[in-house]
């Protein structure tokens, strides 16, 4: 039995030629293509177009989001207060807190929202008023420094947002 003739070869071969020929974009379906561009074609400023426009401002009402230090916090602690404040027990040496900085760098803090950074290996007292035991750890604080919710786990600077009280 040559290659050819043996029907599980051929199937194969016409497989693999099918999968080759749509993945290219090259396949007839028995359709004309009149140029037109398909949305998997679309030009960026296609979609620019239909995208609604952004404002860089916040809602009135609601705090810009914010990603600062400790010390920038410390200096004045009412500048935050508008929104929501979750301290960040980060360490520069954990994998998860570098995918956090990372996120939070790239896609910035929702409005809303203040991230304080707080060194976990140096913030010995901080850790142990909030009873943080673990790097990458996040504490939701109220007006008055009093602790309202605490996790670990989270990345972006919305999940951050979403795991608020």
């Amino acid at each position: 039995m040559t290659p050819s003739s043996n029907p599980f070869v051929r199937t194969l071969t016409a497989l693999s030629l099918g999968l080759v020929l749509v993945g290219c974009g090259s396949a007839d379906t028995g359709a004309a293509n009149d140029g037109a561009a398909t949305s998997a074609e679309a030009s960026p400023s296609d979609t620019e177009t239909s995208a609604p426009a952004q404002s860089d401002q916040p809602e009135a009402g609601v705090a810009p989001g914010a990603y600062i230090d400790w010390a920038t916090y410390q200096e004045d602690p009412a500048a935050y207060q508008d929104g929501k404040v979750v301290l960040f027990f980060h360490a520069p040496w954990c994998p998860t807190c570098q995918d956090s900085e990372e996120s939070i760098s790239a896609d910035g803090v929702p409005d809303g929202l203040t991230v304080v950074k707080v060194d976990y290996d140096s913030a010995t007292d901080l850790k142990g008023e909030y009873g943080v035991t673990v790097q990458h750890t996040f504490v939701q604080i109220d007006t008055d420094g009093a602790a309202l919710a605490k996790w670990t786990g989270t990345i972006s600077g919305a999940d951050i947002l979403a795991q608020t009280v």
